[in-house]
């Protein structure tokens, strides 16, 4: 399967869809809030070895397991996004493993 974390092509930023694992460590939290905040810590490393910001996020989807898992993560959400104000869609799906209780996909653009 052909994959990449991030895709550039000119002013546009793709990252794909990212779940809650600890890069640092291998593992995933069962917490989803802490999930999603290791989520946004990749997308974010992704992002900035692209040469773009958390600012310049146009477009993000979130896909959860449930709808309470929604609930729990809001305040990792606020924490990550702050005054960015993309749009946005939530999907309730199964994710690959039943571990994974959080994804997040975005999108960003520069200029």
């Amino acid at each position: 399967m052909g994959y990449s974390r991030a895709v550039v092509k000119g002013d546009w930023c793709f990252v794909s869809g990212t779940t809650g694992y600890d890069y640092a460590t291998m593992t995933m939290p069962d917490d989803p809030c802490q999930q999603a905040r290791n989520c946004f810590r990749t997308i974010f490393a992704a992002l900035k070895e692209a040469g773009f910001a958390p600012a310049d996020i146009v477009r993000v989807q979130y896909t959860v397991t449930d709808a309470s898992v929604m609930e729990a993560i809001v305040p990792a959400l606020s924490e990550a996004m702050g005054d960015i104000r993309p749009a946005a869609t939530m999907v309730i799906a199964g994710l690959i493993r039943p571990e994974m209780k959080v994804e997040v996909e975005v999108t960003a653009m520069r200029g």
